[in-house]
């Protein structure tokens, strides 16, 4: 599977606790397109949000996404990791 870090813009003042129940959106339906996401990290400040996932593809990431709300400004692959 390849993997995938996205960036959602226009998120400023998110708490932690919303952040967490944006992510548990995403959980909760990741299976249905052949998704994981693993971790999501936030600046409320800025507003930025990303997402570290493994699926299929960049496409599938975005469905879920999408469907859970919150649909990514931005999808990178993420070919090499140290």
């Amino acid at each position: 599977m390849a993997r995938f870090m996205d960036v959602h813009h226009g998120m400023k003042g998110l708490t932690a606790d919303q952040l967490m129940e944006t992510h548990k959106a995403d959980l909760a339906i990741e299976k249905e397109e052949g998704v994981h996401f693993e971790k999501a990290w936030a600046d409320p400040e800025s507003g930025t949000v990303y997402c570290l996932s493994e699926g299929p593809s960049a496409e599938a990431v975005q469905r879920i996404h999408e469907r859970a709300g919150h649909r990514a400004d931005e999808i990178h692959p993420v070919p090499l990791t140290v």
